[in-house]
């Protein structure tokens, strides 16, 4: 069991929500009245089902943010603040693997919940913080926003159009990525558990996350003091390598060698000579005249609608693919093989359809065991496993503990 408070929007949920896929009794501990922040965040939402239980006829629609990362998990309310509540925490952390909390750094410690509080009441317990900027330096109270450590850290300068101003990502990138870094780590304590019995403090955080993801970029700099600038859609260092208009639509082709360029003339656009040409011939010698050969290709692809270059390029070794939009993402011949959603029941909203975990063990799925939760729907259930009596929930109900 592995109690889980979202504080920020997507990384410790992402993170809790890998482990319920391989099997973990997650329960997310929420706030008493309206929850993580995103059950709020709509519209879009699921309607609701005439179904629904009664007892939740309160709780505004299951908003699409929220299903979109809380797959197999538990909901439990717990008022924190007053000292019953807290009481429960620590029955959960006694009894659970894994603590994983959003808390701005620190947050937690004052309220007797900190690292060292819980391990005292638990050695085997796996502690993982996920915060905007980790648990010690200048910034470690600061809180943590997706957008704001994208701009901060180096990623937001990089993307877009190098004549327009600097963009985001289209999702909280940095934030998944996060919470990847923190179910790995996650996944390495257990294992190092094993070998020593007792728990560790994972200190992961968007900040240093956004900084290793730079990748290639913070080598080039930290290697050649190359600052680095916006390229749109396109490589710094290879080309042709980005987005190309076609009559109706656009493609994305990447030849990232030379055999892969000459066959893109010779086979593609029907161009021998262009690959023959002295400023075109080797990487290098494109890159430097890369203005001049992206208008000629773009030339050559606006003469046909997207469906002739796909024809055109399928089979050929140069990589490619069109600009889909979302419906045609979900609605592509592979997706629809993988069977990359899946129809699960919600209680509150009917049949949903879910984006399904990404990886298969021995060629099966993982699997949605339970929908997204609604709010506090695994409070008694919860409370009953850690040994409360009917009438004490209720008791603690009336009180605003839970």
């Amino acid at each position: 069991m592995s109690p889980a408070r979202s504080h920020s929007y997507t990384s410790g949920p992402t993170a809790t929500m890998l482990l319920a896929d391989l099997g973990a009794d997650v329960v997310k501990v929420e706030e008493i009245s309206r929850g993580d922040d995103t059950r709020t965040w709509n519209p879009p939402s699921a309607p609701i089902s005439e179904s629904s239980p009664a007892k939740s006829a309160h709780l505004p629609p299951e908003s699409a943010y929220f299903l979109a990362v809380n797959r197999n998990k538990r909901s439990m309310t717990v008022n924190f603040k007053a000292p019953d509540g807290l009481e429960i925490v620590r029955k959960l952390v006694e009894r659970s693997d894994i603590l994983v909390e959003n808390f701005v750094s620190g947050k937690l410690e004052s309220m007797g919940l900190g690292y060292e509080d819980c391990h005292k009441l638990n050695p085997r317990l796996i502690y993982a913080s996920i915060t905007g900027y980790g648990q010690t330096g200048p910034y470690r109270t600061a809180a943590g926003y997706d957008v704001i450590v994208e701009a901060e850290a180096g990623l937001m300068h990089i993307t877009g159009e190098p004549d327009r101003q600097p963009s985001k990502v289209g999702v909280a990138a940095t934030d998944i990525a996060t919470g990847l870094y923190a179910h790995g780590a996650i996944m390495a304590a257990l294992l190092s558990r094993q070998q020593t019995g007792v728990g560790v403090w994972i200190d992961c955080n968007l900040f240093e996350t956004q900084i290793a993801g730079l990748a290639n970029i913070a080598s080039n700099y930290l290697i050649a003091g190359a600052e680095a600038s916006r390229h749109g859609t396109a490589h710094p260092s290879i080309v042709p390598y980005q987005v190309f208009p076609c009559k109706d639509g656009f493609l994305m082709i990447g030849a990232g060698n030379d055999k892969q360029f000459r066959i893109l003339c010779d086979k593609v656009l029907s161009d021998p000579a262009l690959a023959a040409d002295p400023r075109f011939v080797t990487n290098e010698a494109r890159v430097k005249n890369r203005a001049a050969l992206v208008y000629i290709i773009e030339g050559a692809l606006m003469q046909n609608d997207r469906a002739h270059w796909l024809e055109r390029f399928t089979g050929l070794g140069v990589p490619f693919g069109p600009i889909n939009n979302i419906q045609q993402t979900f609605a592509h011949p592979q997706a629809v093989a993988r069977g990359v959603t899946v129809e699960v029941e919600h209680p509150r909203a009917g049949k949903i359809k879910l984006v399904a975990p990404a990886v298969s063990y021995n060629g099966d799925r993982m699997k949605v065991r339970r929908p997204p939760p609604w709010l506090s729907e695994h409070t008694d259930e919860v409370m009953q496993e850690l040994g409360y009596s009917a009438e004490q929930i209720v008791e603690l109900r009336g009180k605003g503990v839970i």
